[in-house]
């Protein structure tokens, strides 16, 4: 994946769900704070934030990621910002999920990272697809 910033590469990961991809983007220890409609998220290693938090409760087994609708990144001093949009099925209903984020790198590593999600927001049945 050269070329692409670690912000994409994980949300690349992300909607692919895959575990080893997101591991290895983060830096241990990291620094994860993250706000979902509800809750607040706090921990310190790649193998909570992506085990327990992103695919262990924010993405569950039966959550099917269909597609990674839009990225975007900048740079906002010195963070990273990373915007992504995904489409996600659960059962028979599609949602949209955006989460805005932003992080700092060391190394090749993301150690400082911060999440907001806009939580599971339902497709109206009468909506085009919304790609």
């Amino acid at each position: 994946m050269t070329g692409h910033t670690l912000g994409e590469r994980f949300a690349q990961a992300l909607a692919a769900k895959d575990r080893d991809a997101l591991r290895t983007l983060l830096g241990d220890p990291l620094d994860f704070k993250a706000l979902t409609p509800g809750a607040h998220w706090d921990a310190d290693s790649p193998g909570e934030v992506v085990d327990q938090i992103i695919l262990g409760h924010w993405f569950e087994p039966d959550d099917d990621i269909e597609r990674l609708l839009h990225v975007a990144t900048g740079r906002v001093g010195d963070r990273e910002h990373l915007a992504y949009r995904l489409q996600v099925r659960t059962g028979s209903t599609r949602y949209l999920v955006e989460q805005q984020v932003y992080y700092a790198v060391a190394g090749e590593r993301i150690m400082w990272l911060r999440i907001l999600c806009s939580g599971f927001q339902p497709i109206p049945d009468q909506e085009p697809d919304p790609a």
